[in-house]
């Protein structure tokens, strides 16, 4: 019998390759007698850079041929950003484990370190997300806003390269790539809800690998993983993608769950926002009854709207 190996599949950004080394990195530690190796998979997102995911089928481009390699045992699991992850998974795959929590926010970087407020009228801010874009909009119609596609270096290059004034990007990534020093402004969640999952990276497994889920369990976070449950109930609820703008965010103070979630047309002149509170064992419902009231407040028509168009 062969010696157990375990092979971690991966996109090969330089983002995706930390997240995916650092839980190599963790198995490896609590499991020293079992090799670990990292399998780059090229995924349909990262061939096509220059159109908007609304427009070319959305977050499942990140993840259909990793997902295609763990069906196929070419790879025993796969490191993904959560809020890269689409609502729906294959039927023998799952989300095993999620790790801690890196900041959830939107983070400003902006040429001479201007803040949001203090952006000129006019001021060109780079970003690919219709979830940033209409409540950017709602908070500040005056700016110009720029689509923005690329890892997390090629849009920091861009701010440069295009004549942007501003870019903003998920600031967990950028911290955990070491450019946190880069960042002028945190924005607040008042400002800018985030997207369901963000800052969260989540391991996916085969659900009938039982040795793999063993493995994967202590890497669990509780609350994160419980935070996520409610925010994708959230999206489900909505029927929202990549084409929605849709804001989802759960946080956790000893057992009591906030769950906040919105709904924004595309313009931004139309933003539904909704919180509500309960024990974290109801995550999902919680996350249900959420989305639930979103549609009730207007929210299903903004839906019509944009699958309509």
């Amino acid at each position: 019998m062969e010696p157990r190996k375990i092979k971690i599949g991966s996109r090969g950004s330089p983002l995706a390759l930390w997240q995916a080394n650092w839980i190599k990195g963790q198995l490896e530690s609590q499991n020293p007698d079992i090799p670990v190796e990292i399998v780059i998979i090229k995924t349909s997102g990262d061939k096509i850079q220059d159109v908007p995911l609304a427009k070319i089928g959305g977050k499942g481009l990140f993840v259909k041929e990793i997902e295609e390699a763990l069906l196929s045992k070419d790879v025993d699991f796969a490191v993904h950003s959560m809020k890269d992850m689409p609502i729906k998974f294959p039927f023998a795959l799952c989300i095993a484990s999620v790790t801690k929590r890196e900041n959830p926010f939107d983070a400003l970087i902006s040429k001479n370190d201007i803040k949001l407020d203090d952006l000129p009228k006019g001021a060109k801010i780079g970003t690919g997300s219709l979830r940033r874009i209409s409540q950017l909009l709602h908070y500040r119609p005056d700016l110009d806003l720029v689509p923005l596609r690329g890892n997390l270096e090629t849009r920091i290059k861009k701010l440069e390269t295009e004549g942007l004034d501003a870019i903003i990007l998920n600031a967990a990534g950028l911290i955990r790539m070491g450019g946190e020093e880069q960042i002028s402004e945190i924005i607040s969640p008042e400002i800018l809800l985030p997207a369901m999952g963000q800052g969260a990276v989540g391991i996916e497994a085969r659900k009938n690998d039982v040795d793999n889920q063993i493995l994967l369990a202590d890497m669990d976070d509780e609350n994160t993983h419980l935070a996520l449950d409610a925010e994708r109930a959230i999206v489900t609820q909505l029927e929202g993608g990549c084409n929605v703008p849709i804001g989802a965010f759960a946080t956790i103070e000893e057992d009591e769950m906030t769950v906040k979630g919105l709904v924004a047309s595309l313009d931004g002149k139309t933003i539904y926002k909704k919180e509500v509170k309960g024990n974290k064992v109801h995550a999902i419902n919680l996350g249900k009854e959420l989305g639930n009231e979103l549609l009730e407040m207007g929210g299903d028509k903004i839906m019509q709207e944009i699958h309509s168009s």
